[in-house]
């Protein structure tokens, strides 16, 4: 049975639910450009991957549009997005019992360092985060995998083995395979268990609970390319 010592966990969808301020911020942006968007599903899309993607991605802005787009989010966001999001039920009590149990607990998100550790301050989820990993403001460490990279040199991981990432989206399933660690993937976010399951997760949590046994969970439909590298014994 793996043991895992330390615990990544990304920000959005995971720890807290930040689907009001991000998709404010992206209508926000959005009304720069002429852009009234109202499908509330296709701005969730923005909650996860990097900003500058998803504006390429989902409204074909080139790389410049979508870099000025950013700056355009963050006027709303730096100000009032940041705070319209809530933690998760049950979440601070899961991260008491793992940091009780003698885990070691990182933030590894997308967002932006500076305002990933102003929410984590403002929520009083500090005293159970060893450390708070994201992206610069200027773009740099601007994909999943190199966040966890950086996380992992900052706190002095060598054993890779040993690491557990926990995100809801398909980037941090593929940046934490990426990156040479497993990922567990949460189904109360935004992500889908499709989604997880195709990136290539190898524990899905159907609650926040579930994150306290991740050897106890299994992604139902994920086949082991390598049956020698397989987490599941006896299956």
């Amino acid at each position: 049975m793996k043991v895992y010592d330390t615990f990544f966990f990304d920000l959005d969808g995971t720890i807290t639910d930040s689907a009001p301020g991000i998709t404010n911020s992206v209508v926000y942006a959005l009304k720069k450009y002429g852009i009234e968007e109202k499908d509330y599903v296709k701005l969730c899309k923005f909650i996860g991957p990097p900003l500058t993607v998803s504006f390429q991605e989902l409204y074909g802005f080139s790389r410049e549009q979508s870099q000025e787009a950013v700056k355009y989010y963050r006027e709303y966001y730096a100000d009032k997005g940041i705070f319209e999001n809530s933690v998760y039920d049950g979440f601070e009590e899961v991260a008491g019992k793992l940091k009780k149990s003698g885990k070691r607990l990182v933030v590894a998100t997308s967002k932006p360092e500076p305002f990933a550790r102003k929410i984590i301050d403002y929520f009083a989820l500090t005293p159970y985060f060893d450390y708070v990993a994201g992206m610069e403001l200027d773009g740099g460490r601007g994909t999943k995998t190199e966040v966890i990279r950086y996380a992992l040199r900052e706190c002095g991981i060598k054993d890779r083995a040993t690491v557990l990432m926990v995100g809801d989206r398909e980037h941090d399933v593929i940046g934490a395979r990426e990156a040479g660690i497993d990922c567990l993937g949460v189904l109360y976010g935004f992500g889908t268990r499709e989604e997880l399951e195709k990136a290539g997760a190898v524990y899905i949590a159907e609650s926040v609970e579930d994150i306290l046994h991740p050897e106890e969970l299994r992604a139902a439909d994920q086949e082991c390319v390598d049956p020698g590298l397989c987490p599941y014994e006896n299956v």
